[in-house]
């Protein structure tokens, strides 16, 4: 008899509520098929690559090597994971059972070259929110995140305060981001983290997409990229994520208009 691939039970979402609070970050494990993994591998490949001549082009070398961003521009598998958003109910909880939009969408290859910035101890919210959810991180690991290959360093309860540690201070009591390809993180964005060293000599590919409340500025125009003649063509909740719901007027045809045609849509925050 065939033998029946089973995956892991999903994490309900109140426990998911409770863990977070807790401990800023919370791991889903094997979540995406391994097939849509692949692709989603292989694309981040080719957006690091375009994304890495422009930095070149532009100067802009310093640490950068092995980071892409706002790679949903590249549409591809990108564009499907977004359209079919994994752990939205989980996302939609942290925001207090309100809306979000997608704020950057990035990739990150750990080279064991040469490590990139995020290999620094930092944090992914310039200001500490404290209680406040404006921002929430998804690492999606699009390879085994081992103790070997420099998987994710995660301080936990560092989400409650704003100081940053030193770095004894953090590898004192962090942990390691263990998981199978196909897993994923969330994790409160005032939360101190840190890439791990990748001693293997094998890259190892991530995605970090990171959402905030419709109100809280995205660092990436998705609307004005992707254009508003294309609004039509995406769902209603994609159109939500890209942030079509959230757009600031720029003339008084923009600002005068019904609930249903204003581009800052009621119960965006």
């Amino acid at each position: 008899m065939e033998a029946v691939e089973t995956r892991p039970k999903l994490m309900e979402v109140e426990t998911f509520k409770q863990k977070i609070n807790e401990k800023g970050w919370v791991i889903f494990p094997e979540l995406l098929d391994g097939a849509f993994v692949d692709e989603l591998a292989k694309d981040l490949e080719k957006a690091t690559a375009a994304c890495r001549e422009i930095q070149i082009q532009n100067g802009v070398v310093n640490r950068t090597q092995g980071t892409s961003h706002h790679i949903l521009a590249f549409e591809g598998s990108f564009m499907r994971f977004t359209e079919d958003l994994p752990l939205k109910d989980h996302i939609r909880t942290y925001f207090d059972d309100g809306p979000f939009i997608l704020n950057s969408f990035g990739g990150t290859i750990n080279l064991a070259s040469a490590p990139s910035y995020v290999a620094n101890v930092h944090r992914d919210i310039r200001t500490w929110s404290g209680d406040m959810h404006l921002m929430l991180n998804m690492l999606v690991m699009l390879d085994d995140f081992t103790a070997d290959n420099g998987a994710t360093w995660f301080m936990g309860g560092s989400h409650k305060f704003a100081q940053k540690p030193t770095d004894e201070e953090f590898y004192a009591v962090a942990e390691q981001s263990i998981g199978k390809r196909g897993s994923i993180v969330l994790f409160n964005s005032n939360t101190w983290h840190a890439a791990g060293q990748n001693r293997t000599g094998q890259d190892r590919r991530g995605l970090t997409p990171m959402f905030t409340k419709p109100f809280f500025k995205p660092q990436f125009d998705f609307t004005r990229f992707f254009g508003y003649d294309r609004m039509d063509s995406f769902s209603d909740e994609v159109r939500q994520l890209l942030g079509y719901y959230s757009r600031v007027p720029a003339s008084y045809e923009e600002w005068y208009q019904v609930p249903e045609k204003r581009w800052y849509r009621p119960n965006q925050g």
